[in-house]
């Protein structure tokens, strides 16, 4: 049964670190390396990235983790990459044209020692979803071939210390010791090395719950390392923590995606345990109460599920999960109605709607599967409780671009 035990009273552990960043001297403008994080862009943009000589995504989107270990270490010979002479709490803002998008302190975040893989002993973090093995296992083999962790986990917090937020403000009205972009948005970063700043910054996120955003399945590969690997490096992960009071997330849902099902199959296969009605204006935003089937340039709207088949579709399963769009979506329709197999490829999963609809707009492509979003206060409610959502369930952002920090294991270069 997906469900964790809750974190005890310790609190978040944010430590000062010395990150790994590019030297722009050597690449010129950081624009040019970072990304945009993995899910938010599509595929081919993500191809076309690798081609660029010292791309974040030519270590991030790899065939082979020992390949991108000996251009890692390439890059960290020649002074692409240079770690910073000391160890520093970075703070982050991401902003679009004036506006301030998010603020928050990036960090090495220190994980439980005891037990790491036991869900008995979760530490100061709730995870809200599911993972799948196989995803643990390529973030595993990829971090320890690298010896190094390219992304932070997105973790928001509570902190009941509201100066937080206060001595931000000041600190970023320094000069910011690295910028770039992506597409529209501006990544700024700032280290503050001053231990008694270091110690202003984080002593209020001891308090307060603290909830995996974003990164799931490299947490859960962060401490399978720290089981099989062990020492110190593997007992940290880097992580963006974000005082949401102050900048709250934005949630949506995520879209799966069929691409062996014809829509009107699947519409006649959801009627048998569903009330379907077809949409003669087309695929638009679901509602709370329903789900959407879209493709080829018709929609349904699917609603009213059977009770009886819905309990027997999640037999097994946490009992507030009968109230979730998306357990509904992926163990009635996906799983039972439609009999789509658990396995890679199956089924994609879209982060938003526009581009979900466009995956299977044309004739023979498929059927997509629109979610409703859930709210922020369920997700913290059922973590919370220790209650798992299912696997690729939310979408938290904005998220953190890749490449503007990296922790790498060792100490010099």
């Amino acid at each position: 049964m997906p469900r964790c035990a809750t974190p005890g009273p310790t609190g978040l552990d944010l430590r000062p670190f010395r990150a790994v960043r590019y030297d722009p001297a050597y690449v010129g403008d950081l624009s040019g390396v970072i990304s945009p994080p993995y899910d938010d862009m599509p595929r081919a943009h993500g191809r076309a990235q690798r081609v660029r000589p010292h791309h974040i995504r030519r270590l991030l989107c790899t065939d082979d983790p020992w390949a991108a270990r000996g251009q890692l270490h390439r890059w960290l010979s020649r002074g692409v990459l240079r770690r910073d002479e000391k160890p520093a709490i970075y703070l982050y803002e991401q902003r679009h044209a004036h506006e301030v998008l998010q603020r928050g302190l990036i960090g090495e975040l220190r994980l439980p020692t005891d037990s790491p893989d036991s869900p008995d002993s979760p530490g100061p973090l709730l995870p809200h979803e599911a993972v799948r093995p196989h995803e643990v296992r390529r973030h595993t083999t990829l971090m320890a071939a690298l010896g190094a962790q390219l992304e932070p986990l997105l973790v928001a917090c509570r902190p009941t210390d509201r100066t937080l937020p206060l001595l931000i403000d000041r600190l970023v009205r320094r000069p910011p010791m690295a910028i770039g972009r992506t597409g529209r948005i501006t990544h700024r970063l700032w280290a503050c090395t001053d231990p008694a700043e270091q110690r202003a910054l984080t002593q209020g996120l001891a308090t307060g719950p603290a909830l995996i955003a974003d990164g799931h399945h490299r947490h859960a590969a962060t401490l399978r390392l720290m089981t099989t690997r062990g020492g110190d490096f593997w007992n940290g992960a880097q992580a963006l923590v974000v005082d949401t009071v102050t900048h709250p997330l934005r949630l949506s849902a995520i879209h799966r995606v069929l691409p062996g099902l014809d829509p009107s199959k699947a519409a006649a296969l959801a009627a048998d345990v569903a009330r379907v009605r077809q949409l003669p204006e087309g695929p638009r935003e679901p509602r709370g109460d329903e789900l959407l089937l879209t493709g080829g340039g018709s929609a349904w709207a699917v609603s009213d599920f059977d009770a009886q088949a819905l309990g027997e579709a999640l037999t097994g399963r946490p009992a507030p999960w009968q109230e979730l769009p998306v357990a509904v979506a992926d163990h009635l329709l996906v799983s039972r109605a439609f009999s789509v197999p658990d396995l890679p490829g199956a089924m994609r999963h879209v982060h938003t709607t526009e581009r979900a609809i466009a995956e299977t707009a044309a004739p023979d492509s498929g059927v997509t599967l629109l979610l409703p979003a859930m709210s922020e206060s369920t997700v913290w409610e059922l973590a919370s409780h220790g209650v798992l959502l299912p696997r690729k369930s939310t979408a938290f952002a904005p998220k953190p671009a890749a490449g503007f920090a990296l922790r790498v294991s060792g100490g010099s270069p």
